[in-house]
């Protein structure tokens, strides 16, 4: 909902005379819409998965009624000397059969409410994310966002570094602590930080021969900085893009400033949910 409105701001804003720039409204309107379309699929994703439990319930409630009464004709059967022994013997199978479906539906159903469970706990823990870096969403420090259980920390590259530094600057090193200590109370995800760069060419004779060096110094500096405000250095690691993963086509100064980014990435543990 708060994005449709933000699209609607949008449209406002790009009628008024001198306020946002075609360019720019095109380019924020994007994000809007894109970020409203993943908050569309995580809730269809969960209402499918709610769907399906009612569904498999509903099943196993059937199940369970045709083997109480299969148990009641089995119990019959047995009571009547009459009762032919392939007769019973065919009810037992059937029984077993029916058991063993049960079994089964019993832990589809089980998977099924953990992964439910497991969805609402990534929810929540955006929700988390969300209010701890309120303040920094807001001045346009930091985006957030969350698809298909992949959360995504966005910051800018000059919020963190000066142009061709790899050292984090005072503003960096803030909004870092605040990240920080809102990474420290999550629960088996690893924190993997991914530096990215515009598709301008670095001084070969310089201490970063292309954007791959660059872009991977730059991550493994907000690694440190992660580490040193306390988070686990054991769900933490970096790695460098270069220019190959762009959000934006690199056709103006706008969109090149948007793919100098880092993006703190939280992801599933192997094995985990």
């Amino acid at each position: 909902m708060r994005f449709k409105l933000a699209l609607a701001a949008l449209a406002v804003l790009s009628t008024a005379p001198g306020c946002v720039g075609k360019g720019k409204y095109n380019a924020l309107a994007a994000e809007a819409e894109n970020l409203d379309n993943r908050l569309k699929e995580e809730k269809l994703s969960r209402e499918a998965l709610e769907a399906k439990i009612k569904e498999l319930e509903e099943l196993k409630a059937a199940l369970e009624q045709d083997k109480e009464a299969l148990s009641t004709r089995l119990a019959t059967s047995e009571s009547r000397l009459t009762a032919s022994a392939a007769e019973r013997s065919a009810l037992e199978r059937k029984n077993e059969e029916l058991k063993a479906l049960n079994d089964e539906l019993a832990k589809n159903t089980r998977r099924l409410a953990e992964a439910k469970e497991a969805l609402e706990k990534r929810s929540s823990e955006y929700e988390n994310l969300a209010q701890s870096l309120k303040q920094e969403i807001s001045d346009g420090k930091i985006q957030l966002s969350e698809l298909q259980g992949r959360m995504t920390v966005q910051l800018k590259d000059k919020i963190l570094f000066a142009s061709g530094s790899t050292r984090v600057g005072k503003e960096g090193q803030e909004a870092l602590v605040k990240i920080a200590d809102a990474l420290k109370s999550v629960q088996g995800r690893i924190i993997r930080v991914e530096g990215h760069t515009d598709d301008v060419p670095t001084d070969k004779n310089g201490p970063f021969p292309s954007n791959w060096e660059l872009s991977l110094a730059r991550s493994m500096a907000v690694v440190r900085a992660l580490q040193d405000a306390g988070v686990d250095p054991t769900v933490l690691s970096a790695a460098g893009y270069g220019q190959y993963q762009p959000i934006a086509a690199n056709d103006s100064a706008e969109n090149r400033s948007r793919n100098r980014r880092i993006e703190i990435v939280l992801a599933a543990k192997a094995g985990g949910r």
